[in-house]
């Protein structure tokens, strides 16, 4: 990457000024795992992954067979995210509030809990679609907790040093559970139903439990914890409304998670009404997607910096990749399309992620994750239904690509914004015998009595 002035090369964590700076060292990919804490979490983590992505596979197959509409998918996918565009704030301020291990053991058990009780209606035969939208708004209302409980626990389990490594670790663990999750669920729904893939989601919820009761609390980092008191929502709200190194990456993410990853949608209505194939190849849709996601992040544990313009650029290549693929003519182009989309798609999350989190003072930190996730998933419940609609109305490519179209445009606008703030212009011109375009300093502009 270039080292020159600007959005292009900012590091995230300096708000007043867009010069360069250097992260601390990467210890190797896999270094957040020599801490033991963080080993506890990370065993736990990817059982519990694995039972979500089968849920969260099968809750879609199951909506979609009871409705036989994708708009209905979309209006179970806005239920669950809507929790967290209503109240994610005040999640945040629960996290910064209380001990996150305390939050977290309850959360976890309450996400459990509602795994198995759809479980018991599946397997009982008295399963109806508003059952599944109750619990996906259940699971919602919990999240709005343990998401920012969650993402800020992680620096206290390894320090700031290791935090970058142990966000994309966790977006790494995330995504190897989706290679699993995806293929067993369409493995137990074709050979024996629904309800045994919403039982093991239930039970996976006991291995993150246990992770949590062995951790020990006198290694985690100590962080300040934010004392009761009015007006904290609002000094949370200030405190990211002046920092532009935090306030536009998580405007891109909010575009982005609005619009650009509504694929339980897209990938239903690919399977049923483009290609006309089940759910053992749903399934394996899901898994594509999943391995390129894992190699992002993958990728992205290696790295020892954050920076917005890989934010932006990854954004845009993340909305063309999306439009090709809506426009593909074939089934395997359309699949092998879904893995360079899961790479840059991972990219962008956790680019943004980590740029966010770094950025931010700890005793903040529960308050600013939470509206990064209240952005980033909150806006689900609009572009979920709106987008399913879409689908329905125009056809899984209109909507697929309409995804993409706002991905793209939202990050071309948010870089030109950026590059204003940096003090840089767009260049258009050749640059090692090819045509380019890149973003250079801006020429300072003569005073008036230089001029005279």
């Amino acid at each position: 990457m270039s080292t020159g002035p600007g959005a292009d090369s900012a590091p995230v964590h300096q708000p007043d000024t867009y010069s360069q700076a250097r992260e601390r060292p990467s210890r190797g990919t896999f270094s957040s795992l020599a801490i033991r804490n963080y080993r506890l979490f990370f065993t736990g983590a990817i059982v519990s992954n694995t039972g979500t992505w089968m849920a969260r596979i099968t809750q879609d197959w199951l909506v979609l067979s009871l409705t036989g509409s994708a708009a209905a998918v979309g209006i179970t996918t806005a239920l669950q995210f809507l929790p967290m565009l209503l109240f994610g704030l005040y999640g945040g301020v629960i996290a910064d509030r209380y001990p996150k291990r305390r939050i977290l053991l309850v959360s976890q058990a309450a996400l459990g809990l509602c795994g198995l009780t759809l479980a018991a209606l599946t397997l009982t035969g008295h399963v109806q679609v508003w059952h599944v939208y109750l619990i996906a708004f259940l699971l919602g209302m919990v999240t709005v907790v343990d998401n920012p409980a969650r993402q800020s626990f992680v620096s206290e389990m390894v320090g700031p040093d290791r935090l970058r490594n142990a966000v994309s670790l966790n977006s790494a663990n995330f995504q190897s559970a989706r290679l699993i999750g995806p293929a067993v669920a369409g493995l137990l729904i074709a050979g024996v139903g629904s309800g045994w893939a919403f039982l093991i989601n239930g039970l996976s919820f006991l291995a993150p439990l246990a992770a949590l009761l062995l951790m020990r609390p006198a290694e985690l980092h100590k962080v300040e914890r934010a004392p009761r008191g009015k007006g904290q929502l609002r000094e949370g709200l200030r405190y990211v409304a002046g920092r532009p190194d935090l306030i536009w990456p998580i405007v891109l993410v909010g575009f982005i998670g609005t619009f650009g990853f509504n694929f339980p949608i897209w990938l239903t209505a690919f399977s049923e009404e483009i290609f006309h194939v089940g759910a053992g190849t749903y399934g394996f849709l899901n898994t594509l997607m999943a391995a390129g996601s894992l190699v992002g992040a993958l990728l992205a544990a290696r790295r020892g910096s954050t920076r917005l313009r890989r934010l932006v650029v990854a954004a845009g290549v993340f909305g063309v990749l999306e439009i090709a693929a809506a426009l593909s003519p074939s089934f395997w182009l359309f699949a092998l399309l879904l893995v360079p989309i899961g790479m840059i798609g991972l990219t962008v999350n956790i680019s943004a992620n980590s740029a966010v989190q770094m950025a931010t003072d700890p005793v903040m930190r529960g308050r600013v994750m939470s509206l990064y996730m209240m952005v980033f998933a909150g806006g689900t419940p609009i572009g979920a239904p709106l987008l399913g609609w879409v689908t329905d109305t125009y056809g899984p490519r209109v909507g697929f690509a309409t995804g993409g179209l706002v991905s793209l445009t939202a990050a071309a606008v948010i870089g030109l914004v950026l590059a204003r703030l940096g003090g840089l212009k767009l260049a258009v011109g050749w640059h090692h015998g090819h045509p380019s375009l890149r973003f250079v300093p801006q020429e300072p502009r003569p005073s008036l009595a230089t001029a005279a």
